[in-house]
């Protein structure tokens, strides 16, 4: 088989075969194929696309060039969500010991911010001690013990798609969606689940900007679970303002907490109940995705879900003092108020410059190098259609850079805008999409 005429073959439009793109992922990740032809692969699949076939015969390649971990030793249906990314978004954080509480082993293998958005892993990581790079055999204990793991991806798993993502990253090549699909599938399919939850953002703050992308891709991940008899429900939902109120690495356990707890319901809460209903209906806890939700309430309402959370965090080496009391955990150096300086109904909030704002702050990574400020962050504290007064506290800002806060202070109040006139809030979740809709 030659490399070039396979990149020739694409680039001209035509379909690959399974043995073919077998060809291509084998010989690239034991270091038989250079950078330079593979990438010219990938820019011919931008161009040209994949079709569902093709999608999957990908994703399969990429996820046998790893360990495919087999949990059938631990009881119970295993369920995962997986999310496109978003500011604000801190869902696997709250749905996680929901559904593990309700009886559904959720085993989690997250991802680290990328460009504006934030990552669960470093999420996790502003928990003092807690560890995420567990070896596999870890990983089955504590998934065995607690019913849920939150990890990151380990040599092991799918290391085809660690080196491509690399590369797709630095060839203008990550907006491909069947690149995107066996990049996410790989992954999830690797961690051993039997069916998995999706929420597909779309908005100003997503990857997806507009909805019709976003179900382009929502239909290219249902297809390849079909394609492996993986169950999967998919959500999209909106991403034109953060999730929740909080946006940075602490800040984000912070309100975690007092969701799991019952002492706040917001947008998040209520998208955390759809997401971990649907898990729950998947894994066989109920007989549907709204009686589901009904289970995910109680056990809001009943402490299980933050007692599971206390017992994840232990497990995973966190220091759970922080969890039950975490008033206690350490402030920025700095911190400003921002007052709105406006009478009227909030319009539109630009989400993808308030991640890049929190970034900024020190909430993520400018460059691969920078070391993430746990601290870091922003509240804001109003929704799109909220009635707003001059002189009310749009946002507070948080930093142990000064610089940071006095720039980000100064491009505040481009980040949103007003209406004199009453604002209808966006919807939530725009679609519920189910296998074999």
């Amino acid at each position: 088989m030659n490399v070039v005429d396979i990149i020739r073959k694409k680039r001209d439009g035509y379909v690959l075969e399974k043995d073919e793109i077998d060809f291509l992922i084998s010989g690239y990740t034991k270091n038989e194929i250079p950078d330079y032809q593979f990438s010219a692969f990938l820019m011919a699949a931008y161009l040209k696309g994949m079709n569902p076939k093709e999608t999957s015969y990908l994703t399969n390649s990429m996820l046998h060039s790893g360990k495919i971990l087999n949990l059938n030793s631990i009881p119970g249906i295993k369920i995962d969500k997986h999310s496109t990314g978003g500011v604000g978004d801190k869902t696997s954080l709250i749905i996680a010991p929901i559904a593990t509480a309700a009886g559904i082993k959720v085993p989690m293998i997250s991802g680290r911010g990328l460009g504006h958005t934030g990552g669960t892993l470093d999420k996790l990581e502003s928990i003092p001690g807690i560890r995420t790079d567990l070896s596999i055999k870890e990983y089955k204990n504590i998934l065995k013990k607690c019913g849920a793991v939150l990890i990151g991806q380990t040599k092991d798993i799918a290391p085809a798609d660690k080196m491509i993502y690399a590369l797709r990253d630095v060839t203008a090549t990550v907006e491909s969606i069947p690149l995107i699909t066996a990049s996410i599938m790989s992954k999830k399919l690797a961690e051993g689940i039997d069916g998995l939850v999706l929420d597909v953002k779309t908005g100003s703050g997503a990857f997806m900007k507009n909805e019709k992308d976003a179900v382009q891709l929502t239909n290219s991940l249902i297809s390849t679970a079909k394609a492996f008899n993986k169950k999967v429900i998919a959500f999209i939902t909106d991403m034109n303002q953060p999730l929740g109120n909080y946006i940075g690495n602490w800040l984000e356990v912070y309100e975690s907490i007092l969701i799991l707890k019952g002492e706040k319901k917001n947008d998040l809460y209520d998208l955390c109940i759809k997401l971990a209903g649907a898990m729950i209906f998947l894994g066989g806890k109920s007989k549907s995705i709204e009686e589901g939700e009904s289970i995910a309430n109680e056990q809001i309402k009943n402490g299980k879900a933050f007692k599971k959370f206390l017992e994840i965090v232990k497990a995973q080496g966190g220091d759970v003092s922080y969890i039950r009391n975490p008033e206690k955990y350490p402030k920025a150096s700095y911190n400003k108020i921002i007052k709105s300086t406006v009478n009227g109904y909030l319009k539109t909030v630009n989400t993808f410059e308030l991640g890049m704002a929190a970034i900024e702050l020190g909430a993520g990574r400018m460059k691969k190098e920078d070391k993430i400020d746990p601290t870091a962050g922003i509240i804001f504290n109003y929704k799109i259609g909220d009635k707003i007064e001059n002189g009310n506290v749009l946002a507070e800002i948080f930093s142990n850079d000064k610089k940071a806060i006095l720039n980000v202070e100064k491009r505040f109040n481009k980040l949103v805008e007003f209406s004199k006139n009453k604002v209808n809030p966006p919807k939530l979740i725009k679609r519920i999409i189910k296998q074999g809709e």
